[in-house]
């Protein structure tokens, strides 16, 4: 898909508008998904992102790392974007649920459901740089970066938009356009759509370090009284893959900051005193960053013309690690609906279609939702007969074999009604 320039009689370049099918508006990791998964299918999409892609592939953009659940990865398997990611994926092999100083926890054990792993941790640098490479090579997707949407008209017929970037203004026209600019979603404001919003008064301390001992890939989750610590394997050096971790670090949003500015050889004693011994001695590589915690969900999914994806839609506490991988099932959903009206010569952005996608996802995300809110709730005291309970909960579950695998099951992804490429079947 090309732009095309044409002499305006001044003499001066116009951009003529450009035609195409889909319109996304946010290049993060959820919309490169799914401008992705249109792309491969022989869809034309354009892609607009007002950050440059080439940033989002420095070391220093984002630290974070994401939990990729068993059903996710085949979404990224079955749009080819896996190969570059696999050899520095680490498997999820085991994970540990544990409270404070407490002798109850909870092990869920990958060979008790099977071969294969709960899901990988990909560091979103690795994953975002895939993602690049993988749209460059598909002929039908066309990114403008930086760039924004200055105006957007969306009615019966179908959708202009005004993007202005760095070679003046362009008009596209689309049938449908999706929101997938995350959590500020500007797509969504403009269209009215209303947010339900709330902050656990928390921040999200994330680093990375290294430890003496191999993790073994098992996932640890270790509540305190702040909240959630979690420890999430990463493969590491090459040479010596296991001896590496990703840390989320929940902590009350009011001390967060002073945490943040201590110095070096203060926040290694703040954090080995929540960390413990059992990695052996441990050392944190690289940069720290703190993020705030919230809730937030939309009114609605949909609007004429429209729909939202990823954290436009939904943004909730990373205490399960579930964020992404919502946002990769309304991906391989909302893909599988407008391909299926698409291939029966239906309108793809009518209202049966949109409608379509919003009961599917509407359940999942609302369960998910509350399942974080809750849970990030009941663990984030320290009130004695809470302890209690948990505690109780947690011996409960890992004596009962049936349940444990049903929760295994919504850890790998498995549970509920999973679109096609969540199956292994192809779009």
């Amino acid at each position: 898909m090309t732009i095309r320039k044409k002499k305006s009689p001044s003499g001066q370049s116009v951009t003529s508008p450009l035609d195409t099918e889909i319109l996304i508006i946010g290049g993060g990791m959820v919309g490169a998904t799914l401008a992705t998964a249109f792309g491969q299918s022989g869809v034309d999409v354009c892609v607009v992102d007002t950050q440059d892609p080439l940033d989002g592939l420095d070391a220093g953009f984002d630290g974070r790392a994401s939990a990729i659940a068993l059903a996710s990865q085949r979404v990224l398997v079955a749009l080819n974007i896996w190969p570059a990611l696999h050899p520095g994926a680490a498997p999820i092999k085991d994970i540990r649920v544990s409270e404070g100083s407490s002798p109850f926890f909870l092990h869920y054990d990958h060979r008790d459901t099977g071969d294969e792993p709960f899901g990988y941790m990909v560091e979103n640098r690795k994953l975002r740089k895939a993602l690049f490479h993988r749209l460059q090579g598909l002929a039908p997707v066309h990114v403008m970066a930086p760039a924004s949407v200055t105006a957007l008209d969306r009615r019966a017929g179908g959708v202009t938009a005004e993007v202005t970037g760095v070679h003046g203004k362009t008009e596209i026209n689309a049938r449908l356009v999706i929101g997938a600019d995350g959590r500020a979603s500007k797509t969504r404001d403009d269209a009215g759509i209303r947010l339900t919003r709330w902050s656990y008064q928390q921040a999200g301390i994330v680093c990375t370090v290294t430890h003496e001992r191999s993790h073994d890939f098992v996932a640890n989750e270790h509540f305190l009284a702040a909240g959630p610590f979690a420890i999430l394997p990463l493969m590491g050096d090459p040479d010596r893959p296991g001896h590496c971790s990703s840390l989320v670090w929940t902590e009350r949003a009011d001390l967060a900051p002073s945490i943040m500015a201590l110095d070096d050889a203060s926040f290694q004693a703040e954090l080995e005193h929540r960390f413990g011994d059992f990695l052996g001695a441990i050392e944190v590589v690289g940069p720290k960053w703190s993020y705030p915690l919230s809730l937030q969900v939309a009114e609605t999914t949909i609007g004429e013309r429209l729909a939202l994806v990823g954290d436009a839609a939904h943004g909730m506490h990373p205490i399960a690690g579930q964020g992404l991988n919502m946002g990769l099932r309304d991906v391989a959903a909302l893909a599988e609906v407008v391909l299926d009206a698409r291939r029966l010569g239906l309108d793809i952005g009518n209202a049966v279609t949109l409608d379509r996608y919003q009961r599917w996802r509407r359940f999942d995300n609302t369960l998910m939702l509350a399942m974080t809110d809750g849970l990030n709730r009941l663990f984030s005291n320290n009130i004695r007969p809470l302890r209690l309970v948990r505690d109780l909960g947690m011996a409960a579950v890992n004596a009962m074999p049936p349940l444990k695998k049903f929760f295994m099951r919504h850890a790998m992804g498995l549970a509920g009604d999973l679109p096609r490429l969540m199956r292994n079947q192809p779009l």
